[in-house]
């Protein structure tokens, strides 16, 4: 979600993105071949039961998770949460995971961040976490200068919002500002806390860890309560759970809708037989080709590329992403266009599900 991402104006048939690999191919880059086999990322499939799984038997499959989906929904998070807890502590098994998400806002007056943030309560093995997720206005990625004279500003803006979240927490958290980067450190000795992604102008994060399984679920409670009765789309995700587990799971609160997330391993080829599978509305990701744009052009910053494939009902588009922009920005769609033969538009990703 830090990267910059632009993707093809209008759909595509398959048969371009294999003649696309043609192209880069021929420009000294290695692109996927057709046999090629690659992990092709599963997300949003909705199915009417979790057995739909099976649809994908033909391909091997990492990381399954089962996500069930509320739209529109208003209620009280801290029973919700608990219905999902308490399933987990008689299901869950070595490797298991299970963590519930729920919007909420800050409430300090902020001009770079967005006041729609993101929160997970989650439980994995003996602990649980909380993890709180901000998102900027715009990304921008470690090492560009553009809109270095705002730094310092989104910095404290950064201190301050997970000052906030902090605070409706309770955690014994305490956020800094160190050389332009925002840090997190805690007290207590038994906990975890991690963070991620400080130095970018982008989503950023921190996750608290802690021994006791039932300390976050009245925390949880007051940071969703934030977000001020307003209907929000609630999301638990469950990891590695057997199909009587994931049963069970489903008498935690009507009104949901399941979808599924995984990768699968498949030759390029096999996009065509897979992609139908996940209609109406999965879609699928593959990755075509990787370089520095150095490779191709030296008097160019250098950058990491990742040209892939999206395969949705509607059909292709081809999508790159890189770390940072190589070009200034106004050259940036006229260079991509130059060197996948298509038009394109910048298209960053949403921050949240």
């Amino acid at each position: 979600m830090r990267e910059r991402r632009w993707e093809s104006k209008t759909v595509c048939p398959f048969d371009d993105a294999l003649r696309l690999c043609e192209r880069l191919d021929r420009l000294g880059l290695k692109a996927a071949s057709p046999e090629k086999e690659v992990i092709v990322y599963v997300e949003e499939w909705t199915v009417a039961v979790p057995e739909e799984i099976d649809r994908l038997s033909a391909w091997p499959k990492e990381d399954v998770t089962l996500v069930h989906v509320r739209e529109n929904w208003r209620g009280d998070f801290f029973l919700l949460a608990g219905a999902y807890h308490t399933v987990y502590q008689r299901q869950r098994q070595r490797g298991t995971y299970c963590s519930v998400s729920h919007p909420w806002r800050i409430r300090e007056r902020l001009t770079t961040h967005h006041p729609r943030a993101m929160f997970w309560i989650g439980f994995r093995d003996q602990h649980s976490f909380i993890r709180v997720r901000l998102q900027t206005n715009e990304v921008i990625a470690p090492g560009e200068t553009r809109e270095d004279e705002r730094r310092e500003l989104w910095t404290e803006e950064r201190e301050r919002a997970f000052r906030s979240a902090i605070g409706v927490l309770d955690l014994p958290i305490e956020p800094t500002v160190e050389k332009r980067r925002v840090i997190l450190r805690t007290s207590e000795k038994s906990a975890a806390l991690f963070s991620s992604w400080p130095d970018a102008f982008g989503p950023c994060q921190f996750e608290y860890n802690f021994p006791d399984a039932f300390e976050f679920l009245v925390p949880a409670g007051r940071l969703a309560a934030t977000w001020g009765g307003v209907p929000a789309t609630v999301r638990a995700y469950l990891t590695g759970f057997s199909d009587q587990a994931l049963k069970a799971f489903e008498a935690t609160e009507p009104g949901g809708r399941y979808a599924y997330r995984c990768s699968i391993h498949a030759a390029i080829e096999e996009l065509p037989v897979l992609l139908p599978t996940l209609r109406p509305d999965g879609r699928l990701y593959a990755t075509l080709c990787e370089f520095q744009t150095q490779e191709l052009y030296p008097s160019m910053e250098n950058a990491w590329a990742i040209i892939g494939l999206v395969g949705t009902a509607d059909g292709y588009r081809i999508e790159a992403r890189l770390n940072r922009a190589p070009l200034p920005e106004g050259e940036m769609a006229g260079w991509l266009e130059s060197l996948l033969g298509l038009p394109v538009a910048y298209a960053p990703l949403p921050p949240f599900p």
